[in-house]
């Protein structure tokens, strides 16, 4: 069963090659105590049209009533853990938990692709904290990918301003709500209105207006090798596909593709020749694909 108001529903699918079909969605728990709603991640074999062999791999805890940011990203390391990207509910009881290890709100999480928990996690042996914490004061993340060093980038979305690139990295957070770049969607400040706290990550990039991110690549160049190395997300709000040029760990140039369509971009990923698909979420929402002009 998925609860599928507003931001919730089926969440993200993946196929990483191990066998198993992976997939993110909106659980509905009438029987929690409170009730209410919460992300899971499933995986089964697919046979035929059938699903079989499912079981649930990890329940988003605690259970809270909100129909908005359920994050749901899937990504697949080397190393065989999965890594699953998750908001802090939108609402402010979902949010003030965000800093907090005993809760998964607000929270990038890593287990073993059989739901269980690897033993290199950070607050593993932290009392009360969630074992499967991977870096924490995360807002709402709908795009992650992985670079060519197999480390993890994210693009989070921020409140009114402050759409985020973050480089991941193990145990550390990532400020919100503490600090942001953004503001309330009335306009007051969040907090105590500060972009930088000592022992908070600052983001590699940043965004005011947002572009409202979902779903991103880091494309390998085998069709365009203009743009080997760079990033390509979906925009929501922005209605384009935002390519980002990085240096290093630097962003040093940012273009936007396919406004002319003025089409919310949902996901982008990259075919084996190198030729893009991107879903669009609109109400006739489309599968397009994408290669080189002539």
């Amino acid at each position: 069963a998925t609860d599928t108001r507003n931001q919730g529903g089926m969440l993200g699918v993946a196929n990483p090659g191990d066998g198993w079909i992976y997939w993110t969605y909106a659980e509905p728990r009438p029987n929690d105590n409170p009730a209410g709603n919460g992300t899971a991640v499933a995986r089964g074999h697919l046979v035929g049209s059938e699903m079989r062999d499912v079981s649930v791999l990890f329940r988003m805890m605690p259970t809270l009533e909100s129909t908005g940011h359920f994050g749901g990203r899937m990504v697949f390391p080397k190393d065989g853990t999965l890594i699953i990207t998750l908001g802090e509910r939108s609402i402010l009881p979902g949010r003030v938990q965000a800093q907090k290890l005993d809760s998964h709100f607000g929270k990038i999480v890593r287990i073993n692709r059989d739901g269980s928990i690897p033993k290199d996690n950070p607050f593993l042996k932290s009392p009360g904290a969630k074992p499967e914490i991977w870096t924490y004061g995360n807002r709402n993340v709908q795009a992650a990918a992985l670079d060519a060093k197999g480390r993890m980038w994210e693009i989070e979305h921020g409140p009114q301003g402050g759409d985020e690139l973050n480089l991941i990295a193990r145990g550390k957070d990532y400020g919100w709500p503490t600090i942001t770049y953004g503001e309330e969607y009335s306009g007051k400040v969040i907090g105590a209105g500060l972009t930088q706290q000592k022992g908070m990550e600052q983001p590699v990039y940043y965004w005011d207006p947002v572009i409202g991110p979902s779903g991103m690549i880091f494309y390998s160049g085998k069709a365009m090798p203009e743009f080997k190395g760079n990033i390509l997300a979906g925009a929501l709000r922005a209605q384009a596909l935002v390519r980002l040029v990085l240096k290093g760990d630097r962003v040093v140039g940012e273009e936007r593709l396919l406004t002319s369509r003025r089409e919310r971009i949902r996901d982008v990923i990259e075919g084996p020749a190198g030729e893009l698909y991107l879903l669009t979420d609109d109400v006739d929402g489309k599968l397009l694909k994408v290669t080189p002009a002539g």
